[in-house]
């Protein structure tokens, strides 16, 4: 069976009484690997409601279901800062049994609203990776977040012609099927590109402007002052894969110095946007001392036969259930790298 296939069978069962025990059974019977570091990372935490100009597909957790995942990993005991990952990199310091770092991208707003509230509640270490070309910024925005928007907001109600082809505006359902179509067509292309083609739908259907909602500068200082780790995650949000060598190399060091100059000082870690790169783009990262890469190739790391540059981590979904985050922890859940 394919493994999409076999994906969409589990998360319909994730959410039964039937697979939480099937879990449960499943943790008693565990013995979490000494060698292995599974990495949550997530977006956003926040109601659908809350800011419906973003595109909701981004949030991670509701509110209430983070502080339960955040309960349940620092239970384990087993949760590692970048600064531990780091000291096991260099070969001075060993991680737990099972270890589990957690990270979140983009520096949305609602990051410091209602994640690291719970995190700080629950005494867990957090990753931060910052955009550092959007920080006080209002023009800019994520070119999805300014997609839903146009296509949520405008007042158009006809067909519109796209580079995904003809698509209605009529009902709410035709614009969530809309933004979809486009949503992935765009995904599919190079960043510049469709940047350009969200600025002229977005002119097109009048839109309104652009809602930022990045953590500005001040925000994030504040936020290294309570104990959040902050690292580079390109400036713009480049595809890495899809630029010149000199952009990956202007967009990796970049950001560091971004974070350098506004906080004084970035560690050697970045994640991938979107988790894309290439082979150029990791030995430009090798080239410029970094010491840790974040993909988002869905796996737990086996440290025996570690690639640091390419360290796979467990996306979070507004989909993912307790039982499914927990299953994917156990040291013999499928996905794990080799």
């Amino acid at each position: 069976m394919a493994t999409s296939a076999v994906r969409g069978l589990v998360g319909k069962a994730s959410g039964t009484r039937g697979f939480a025990r099937v879990v449960e059974l499943l943790e008693r019977l565990d013995r979490p690997r000494l060698q292995t570091l599974a990495v949550l990372t997530y977006h956003r935490v926040a109601e659908a409601d809350e800011e419906p100009a973003l595109d909701p597909g981004l949030i991670s957790a509701v509110p209430g279901d983070f502080e339960e995942q955040m309960r349940y990993v620092a239970g384990t005991g087993r949760v590692v800062s970048l600064d531990d990952i780091l000291a096991a990199r260099r070969g001075e310091a060993d991680l737990p049994p099972g270890a589990i770092a957690i990270t979140f991208d983009d520096a949305y707003r609602d990051f410091a609203q209602h994640a690291w509230p719970a995190m700080r509640r629950h005494g867990l270490p957090v990753t931060l990776f910052v955009p550092t070309g959007y920080p006080d910024r209002p023009e800019r925005t994520f070119w999805w977040d300014r997609l839903h928007h146009a296509l949520s907001a405008t007042g158009r109600t006809d067909r519109i012609d796209t580079p995904a082809g003809r698509l209605s505006l009529g009902t709410p359902t035709a614009r969530r099927a809309a933004f979809k179509a486009l949503r992935d067509h765009l995904k599919e292309i190079r960043d510049l590109e469709a940047r350009a083609v969200v600025d002229g739908l977005a002119e097109e259907l009048d839109a309104p402007p652009p809602v930022h909602a990045i953590l500005g500068w001040d925000e994030l200082r504040g936020l290294a002052g309570e104990g959040v780790t902050m690292a580079p995650h390109t400036r713009t949000h480049a595809f890495l894969d899809q630029v010149s060598a000199r952009q990956v190399r202007e967009e990796v060091a970049g950001s560091r110095e971004d974070l350098e100059r506004e906080l004084g000082a970035a560690p050697p870690a970045f994640a991938f946007p979107a988790g894309q790169h290439s082979d150029e783009a990791v030995e430009i990262l090798r080239a410029e001392d970094f010491e840790l890469a974040f993909t988002t190739g869905r796996g737990v790391n086996d440290l025996r036969r570690p690639d640091w540059l390419r360290l796979r981590r467990i996306n979070i979904g507004g989909r993912s259930t307790l039982p499914a985050i927990r299953a994917q922890l156990l040291s013999f859940a499928p996905g794990m790298s080799s």
